[in-house]
């Protein structure tokens, strides 16, 4: 039974996300969408599957949750501090660096989710992954401190992120 299960529904978490943002970005909610928006969301995690060989097998849905909420303020808050030195201060002498994250990560999702979150707060960027996926390259747009700017990417996010993929 169970590898029927997961043969119909490789991830179901997935196929659950996949019917419902169908059935939201409809504009009205009908019996018809709702089911065109499951059968969408068996297929497409079905059809995908095969790129998807080792999925974690531990996920803390709750601490996920919270990092969402994390990031969602930082975002907030990078969109308030970059406006800042764009708007308020044009012809700031800008401090960019380079700054090399070491992982302590190794689930390839968790570094996704990881490198995603830097590059959706305003004023950094991933830029690259080590060929051994031990060190995040993260361009920054204004730093005094790049240490400390690692050590809040550490703490902040990949922190958590172990804890949620643990």
């Amino acid at each position: 039974m169970m590898k029927a299960y997961r043969w119909l529904l490789p991830h179901p978490f997935l196929t659950l996300l996949l019917a419902v943002v169908w059935t939201l970005l409809q504009n009205e909610i009908s019996a018809g969408m709702v089911v065109f928006g499951v059968i969408l969301g068996i297929i497409i995690p079905r059809g995908t599957a095969v790129w998807w060989p080792d999925t974690p097998r531990t996920f803390h849905l709750g601490r996920m949750i919270t990092y969402t909420f994390v990031v969602i303020w930082d975002i907030v808050v990078s969109s308030l501090q970059v406006a800042w030195i764009v708007l308020a201060k044009p012809n700031a002498k800008l401090r960019p660096a380079w700054i090399a994250i070491p992982l302590e990560l190794r689930q390839p999702e968790a570094i996704t989710i990881l490198a995603g979150t830097i590059t959706l707060t305003p004023g950094t960027v991933s830029a690259d992954l080590s060929d051994a996926g031990h060190s995040l390259l993260v361009h920054v747009l204004h730093t005094d401190d790049p240490d400390a700017v690692r050590d809040d990417i550490k703490h902040r996010y990949e922190r958590r992120l172990k804890e949620i993929f643990a």
